[in-house]
């Protein structure tokens, strides 16, 4: 408890799933939370309440990650209420699964857009910020296992979030290089059950349970994550 005490951090994607779980648990190590999702606006605003029931300090700002202007009004209102950034996790995602042959070009470029480019804008506004504040800072990229191994079903979500794996390395280095004191990492979950991977199991069409006993099968623990 209290590993994040005075740090200031914003979160993608924050009122569900892997985001959800982000928010609650910077804000149980002290973190002033910044909840942020383009859809889910009462989900986040109720977080964000229920995280300030429990003592802790949060906020809810609606933000579409592939809107530039989004970027630069959210962050602004980050710095005017708290006066500094100090860990951007770019959480926010989505998923398709259809083979290469399925895929519309249009579901292509949604995919990249949000996964991928608001990824790209995350990073190149936050470290606007960041570099300001004279602290330490962390940026977070959520990538994925798929990243790495990829899946024959998921060729567009494989290509997004293997294009946020590469990039995360070169902000990294382009920071080293600038003398930021700005860790950028990127982090790839195998499956964790969550709306989206329901989502996946749908478009597959199994149920969940089929979708999860292919996981555990190909998973040296035996389980999926929660």
């Amino acid at each position: 408890m209290g590993r994040l005490d005075g740090k200031v951090v914003l979160i993608t994607g924050g009122a569900a799933g892997i985001g959800r779980g982000h928010v609650e648990l910077f804000a149980k190590e002290g973190a002033k939370v910044v909840v942020t999702t383009r859809k889910k606006v009462d989900e986040g605003t109720a977080l964000a309440e229920s995280i300030k029931k429990q003592g802790g300090e949060a906020v809810f700002l609606r933000l579409d990650t592939t809107s530039e202007d989004d970027w630069k009004k959210v962050l602004d209102e980050v710095v005017k209420k708290y006066g500094k950034l100090n860990i951007l996790v770019n959480n926010a995602g989505v998923s398709l699964a259809k083979t290469i042959e399925e895929t519309s070009l249009d579901e292509w470029n949604w995919i990249m857009n949000i996964n991928a480019t608001g990824v790209f804008l995350g990073c190149k506004y936050g470290i606007e910020v960041m570099k300001k504040n004279g602290e330490p800072c962390s940026i977070v990229n959520i990538s994925s296992i798929d990243a790495i191994i990829g899946e024959a079903g998921l060729p567009a979500y494989c290509a997004s979030k293997g294009a946020v794996r590469a990039m995360t390395k070169s902000v990294a280095l382009s920071c080293a290089e600038a003398g930021y004191n700005i860790r950028v990492n990127s982090v790839h979950p195998g499956l964790i059950h969550t709306e989206l991977t329901d989502k996946e199991a749908k478009d597959y069409g199994i149920s969940f349970n089929q979708y999860n006993k292919l996981f555990t099968e190909a998973t040296p623990l035996g389980r999926i994550g929660e």
